[in-house]
Order: C-alpha cells, then structure tokens, then sequence
C-alpha cells in the first residue's frame, strides 16, 4: 500500500542518513573547497580537523534538515518509482531496460521538489565551518605578517540556523531562494535514478531463487551498496557542480557562478578535469549503506508491520 511504502521509504531515510552524515559533511566540504584555499587533504583529514575545532557534534552540522526532510525525500524517490514501474509494465509481464530507466527517470524527477531546498539549506550550514576556519587561518597568518596593515582581528563565527536562511531566502528571493540549483539537482538525481534503480533490481533479481519470494536482506542490501556506489561516482561531477551552485558563501578568493554553464567552464579551465571528481570516494562512501540500508528496510516490509499492530488496521 501506498502509506507502507511512504513509511518504509521514511525510515529507511532516518537510519541511513544518522549512519552516514559525517562522511556527507566531508564530501560538501572537499567539493566547496578550490585551488590555493585548500582546507582538507583527505576524508579523515576533514573529520579530524572538524572535530578538533568544532567537536564532536561538529560533524553532524545540518543534520537536522537532513533528518527533517529526508522522510518525505526519500519516501517520495521510492514510491515514485514502484509507481512508475506499475504503470510502466504490461499486464504483469518483466518491465524492459529502457522502461526501467524511465521508471528511475520519473523518480528522480518527482523527488527534486524536496531534494533541492533540502540540499540548499545543508550545504550551508555544513560548509559554514570551512569558511569560519579558513577566515581564522587567514587571520593568523596576517597577524604573524610583519606588516601593521596586514594584520586583522580573529575571524568570530556567527552560527546560523536553518530557519535563519530559510527566512532570510524568502524574504530577499521568495520561494525561488529555497530552488537556487534547481537544474543542477535535476542533472544530478534524474542520471542516477536512471542508473540506480534498473541497476539494483537486476542485482536483486539475481539472489532470488523465486520470481515470487523476495531475495534475501543481504542480496538487497549489497545490491543496494553496489547500485549506489556506483550511480554516486557516475553522476559525481554533476554533484560538484550543484554544490558550488547552491553555497551562498564563499571563502577568501573563491569564485562565485552565474549558472551551470558558467560553472562548469570556470571548474575545467581553473581546477581541471579531476576536480569534477572531488568527493567522489566521499559521495560512494554516502550512498552505498544509505540505499543499501534503505533498500533492506523498504523490501523487509517495517511499514506492513507496524500497520498490522494497528488495531483499527486489523479490523
């Protein structure tokens, strides 16, 4: 049913996103991060350093929207593709591959009206630390110079929460604020539906002994891993590009992007071609347990159980 599939999609959100937001953390930081102004070396570099000036709980910064959003996301991307698939498949019989991409593209679609201010808002408020480290170095260095002038006062970070952004985005943009990067969250989410979904249901079609029986947790979790992993590396400079699009702030001489294409042209000439790739490992590391986890929840049913405690549900 319909409200199962919502619950199982939600839940398998939460844990998955609890499991991986630090790791997510890193990745926003590693892309935001440009030539000459280079924060972190590596995945343990940006956690190590995050904690040691922000502590623990720093690597869980934005976490709440995620949590707070990702219900709906998720529930949305997974409902939205049994539906497709449903309606796609003739009178029962096995759905073709390009009907299954069309199942994903529908999907990955649909969700983007959640994805895009959820996003928004929690790359702000995960890259904030960068900006507030960089900032302090910078002051540091200034204040060793040997030049009066060059010296500054330590940068102060001021915290921001997601209702200040929220509220100030709509305030100067209207709703059009929450859906800066729009296009580029479709370029990212529309590919890897297309390639996750088809690619996880012939992974799991492989561990059923049964058309009817579904595959063991272990066959849908690992093919919900290997799907992931490799839908995130495939569609990672896309994700770049929606990262740098969708930062409101940017460090000390950082560029700023007019659009994808600008965006796009600015990374190749300046960066290279590899730093389309930034966060990759970061982003496979995300999403392999993330859809893996939320794959075993969604086929083991958590959803049909809890319905069936339901007295009035029995009745």
């Amino acid at each position: 049913s319909l409200p199962a599939k919502l619950i199982n999609g939600g839940i398998a959100g939460l844990i998955g996103v609890t499991c991986v937001f630090p790791i997510d953390l890193a990745k926003t930081r590693l892309q935001n991060q440009q030539n000459g102004q280079r924060m972190y070396a590596s995945l343990s570099d940006c956690l190590i350093k995050t904690i040691r000036s922000e502590g623990y709980f720093g690597m869980y910064r934005g976490a709440a929207v995620n949590l707070t959003l990702v219900t709906p996301e998720k529930a949305i991307k997974l409902a939205a593709n049994d539906f497709f698939r449903h309606h796609l498949s003739k009178d029962g019989k096995k759905l073709t591959l390009l009907r299954e991409m069309l199942a994903g593209c529908g999907a990955g679609t649909c969700q983007v009206i959640v994805t895009t201010p959820m996003e928004m808002l929690k790359i702000q408020l995960q890259d904030a630390g960068r900006i507030a480290a960089q900032k302090k170095l910078m002051a540091a260095q200034a204040q060793l110079s040997s030049s009066p002038a060059a010296a500054a006062e330590p940068a102060v970070e001021t915290r921001t929460t997601a209702t200040q952004i929220t509220r100030e985005l709509l305030r100067s943009k209207g709703i059009a604020g929450l859906y800066k990067g729009l296009g580029a969250t479709l370029l990212r989410d529309v590919p890897f539906s297309i390639v996750y979904f088809p690619l996880f249901a012939n992974l799991n079609k492989l561990g059923q002994k049964d058309p009817n029986v579904k595959a063991p947790f272990y066959v849908s979790f690992l093919s919900g891993c290997v799907a992931g992993s490799t839908a995130a590396v495939a569609v990672n400079p896309c994700d770049v590009i929606k990262t740098r699009l969708q930062s409101l702030q940017r460090g000390v001489n950082e560029d700023t992007y007019s659009g994808i294409l600008d965006c796009t042209k600015k990374i190749w000439q300046r960066e290279g071609p590899t730093a389309f790739f930034k966060g990759a490992y970061c982003r496979a590391l995300v999403i392999a347990p993330l859809f893996g986890i939320a794959q075993v929840v969604y086929f083991i049913g958590i959803a049909e159980f809890l319905l069936d405690m339901l007295p009035k549900h029995r009745a």
